[in-house]
């Protein structure tokens, strides 16, 4: 028997504005900020330990992606095994993340355990000991993974790509190769992580059902050690592009042949980023997007496309990825800037740019579901000292830009003359 409310269609109604649960805000003893998000009806919480060292930060490759992976192999209280055998007692998880900016050590745990398990967090993110057998047996094992994704045309693209727009040399770019792994070992893990963890500010994001006393409970662990006032800075070069737009790595042996097209822009601090997003939903941003529907639908040249606005804290770029069939890479190449130059010359009609509006407004209400999906719009927001009424702004921005808007943002900063081509096959 069909249930009654299966038979009636929910009602519609247009996004006007989002009331997004402010986020509670206090300093630990020692400075450190933490921002609260008390919301959800399951007994689980999820506590975010976010610290400046991202790949920025490295003075060599690999370090700080390392040091952050290896953070779980033992620490002055709890060996690699104790940690692990714990997290798993209490049906929790540790997740680690390395970004260009920030790298992240992350806990999710049911609300009546956490007590447990912030003496473990705290041992694990600030005073891991990097033992020399585990640390070896890591490194060697993320070089094996090197050398098998090598293999892999996108990879490979992926790990170029950002070298021949801001320079092989840039904090931003920094290809990683073999010889980078043999140069590792524990001690200058330690070091990354004495510069840029151990007494160095940090920012702590914690979501889910709260316990009332959540305050004095991280500042029992997180609150009373020393943070310093010395900041290790790292200057910011300008970018060297390539003075070549086209580039070719050759990959024998492979049947794709991927992809990479695209430019320094700029970060979420410019007035045009996020009209920009609209831009770059329309080009390449979904699956409806024009490039999908060109190259994947029409030309069955890919299984998938996209286009990205990418925003860090000293800088941006705009991207296109993709993987295609080596004997229709030109092909694709060719359609790829016909669909640039069309959005160049000619307004998106009205259903198209209804369509990517309603895309762009239902995507924001799925990505603010929840207090975990929350926390992660909290940090993008911090990171960029925005509060959360950016995120209203970007709505409305969704809501008013016009097809000439999406024209002229394309006109000054989509010109294919001012773009980078990567193609990595045989």
């Amino acid at each position: 028997m069909i249930q009654e409310f299966r038979k009636t269609q929910p009602r519609s109604h247009e996004i006007t504005s989002v009331n997004l649960i402010e986020p509670g805000f206090f300093n630990l003893d020692n400075g450190i900020p933490v921002y609260t998000i008390d919301a959800g009806t399951e007994d689980l919480i999820k506590l975010d330990l976010i610290f400046n060292a991202g790949s920025f930060f490295q003075s060599q490759p690999l370090l700080a992606s390392l040091s952050n992976k290896c953070l779980q192999e033992g620490t002055t209280s709890y060996s690699a095994k104790a940690i692990a055998k714990t997290v798993d007692f209490y049906g929790a998880h540790l997740r680690h993340a390395t970004d260009k900016d920030d790298a992240r050590l992350t806990l999710y745990c049911l609300g009546r355990y956490f007590d447990k398990l912030l003496p473990l967090l705290s041992e694990v993110a600030l005073q891991p000991v990097f033992p020399k057998e585990e640390v070896n047996t890591i490194i060697e094992k993320s070089r094996q993974e090197f050398v098998v994704n090598m293999e892999k045309v996108k990879y490979v693209a992926r790990m170029h790509f950002n070298g021949l727009i801001f320079g092989e040399n840039h904090p931003y770019a920094t290809p990683v190769g073999e010889k980078h792994f043999d140069i590792l070992n524990p001690y200058f893990l330690a070091d990354f992580h004495k510069k840029h963890y151990a007494h160095m500010p940090f920012k702590i994001i914690v979501s889910g059902k709260l316990p009332g006393d959540i305050e004095d409970k991280i500042n029992h662990y997180f609150g009373r050690h020393v943070v310093s006032n010395e900041y290790f800075e790292v200057a910011v070069p300008e970018p060297v592009k390539s003075d070549i737009s086209e580039h070719l790595i050759l990959k024998e042996n492979t049947l794709q042949s991927a992809i990479r097209i695209g430019k320094i822009l700029f970060n979420k601090h410019n007035p045009d980023y996020l009209k920009m997003k609209v831009v770059n939903t329309v080009l390449g941003g979904y699956f409806g997007s024009r490039l999908m529907t060109n190259i994947r639908e029409d030309k069955g040249y890919t299984y998938g496309i996209g286009s990205m606005l990418t925003s860090m804290i000293h800088a941006g770029y705009f991207g296109i990825a993709s993987e295609v069939g080596t004997d229709v890479r030109e092909k694709a190449v060719i359609e790829i800037f016909s669909e640039i130059k069309k959005l160049r010359t000619d307004l998106v009609p009205d259903e198209e740019l209804k369509l990517v509006k309603n895309y762009l407004l239902g995507s924001f209400l799925r990505s603010a579901d929840g207090p975990f999906a929350l926390s992660e719009l909290v940090k993008s927001a911090t990171d960029f000292g925005f509060g959360l009424d950016y995120y209203n702004g970007f709505l409305e921005t969704v809501k008013s830009i016009t097809a000439k808007e999406i024209r002229d943002l394309a006109v000054k900063y989509l010109d294919p003359a001012t773009m980078t081509t990567l193609v990595v096959g045989k």
